[in-house]
């Protein structure tokens, strides 16, 4: 969303102040879904997307839907319960490394 604002006009009295305001585009931040969760859990993410999101600071997408910014050790925590069941049943997707 843009707001557009008139652009300023100099002053026709030198001793006359006027002040003007500066056009700028509004930015959402995305939601964490529930703030804390990925503190609790390793979630999973494609790998080039964590790599983007280490270099732009964007937040990522994990399978179970949970978007938060990576920063965290993942082999520290638990995987997340549902982004597992949601990655075994991908073709392919096995954790055994034999499919």
């Amino acid at each position: 969303m843009t707001e557009q604002h008139p652009q300023p006009q100099p002053a026709s009295d030198p001793g006359e102040q006027r002040t003007a305001v500066l056009e700028r585009e509004l930015v959402e931040e995305p939601q964490l879904a529930e703030p804390g969760d990925h503190e609790r859990f390793a979630h999973y993410v494609k790998k080039e997307k964590i790599l983007e999101s280490a270099l732009t600071g964007e937040p990522v997408i994990a399978l179970c839907g949970k978007v938060w910014v990576p920063g965290r050790d993942p082999q520290r925590f638990p995987v997340c319960p549902a982004c597992k069941e949601i990655y075994e049943s991908l073709p392919g997707g096995d954790d055994d490394g034999d499919g």
